[in-house]
């Protein structure tokens, strides 16, 4: 078993109810599995959209990082994914961040996430589920990757409150 963590994010339609069937699927398929908050994030790169709903998932898996690839996009299609507009809106958008300790370089999957130090939507809700985990080829906690980052997008609590990590 490997242990693994996933992005979600939405921001058409009814945002927590998908992610909400996203977590449910996660949940059969990933007994065990351990969600994060969820996080209210400004857009980037392609602001003129709908600011989104984000949260991180805690998986063990069997499945090889391809294997897991092929369901996270499964997962996104069966939720009306349509990949037109890169970086544009989505009903549902499933990254893999970490992959155990693999660090892997391809252009389908790059292991970590190449944008993990630069995204504080990804951070936050990481940091809440492995705060000291260190990120493989990194050298950096995932809090002090937060610490660090220069990443200056708004991400708040879907539900009140404040952002402790």
């Amino acid at each position: 078993m490997v242990k693994a963590y996933l992005g979600l994010g939405s921001n058409l339609g009814d945002r927590e109810a998908t992610l909400r069937s996203a977590r449910q699927a996660l949940e059969r398929t990933f007994p065990g599995a351990r969600f994060s908050s969820l996080y209210e994030t400004e857009p980037l790169v392609v602001t003129d959209q709908p600011w989104f709903l984000n949260q991180v998932a805690e998986i063990d898996t069997e499945l090889p990082p391809m294997g897991l690839l092929e369901y996270a996009r499964e997962l996104e299609g069966l939720h009306g994914r349509l990949r037109t507009v890169p970086k544009g809106p989505r009903t549902l958008d499933v990254d893999i961040l970490l992959y155990g300790e693999l660090v892997h370089r391809e252009p389908v999957l790059e292991l970590p996430h190449p944008g993990i130090l630069h995204r504080k939507f990804v951070l936050v809700p990481l940091a809440e589920l492995a705060g000291d985990r260190v990120l493989p080829g990194l050298g950096l906690t995932v809090r002090d990757a937060l610490k660090k980052t220069t990443d200056a997008a708004q991400v708040r609590p879907a539900h009140g409150g404040t952002v402790t990590c």
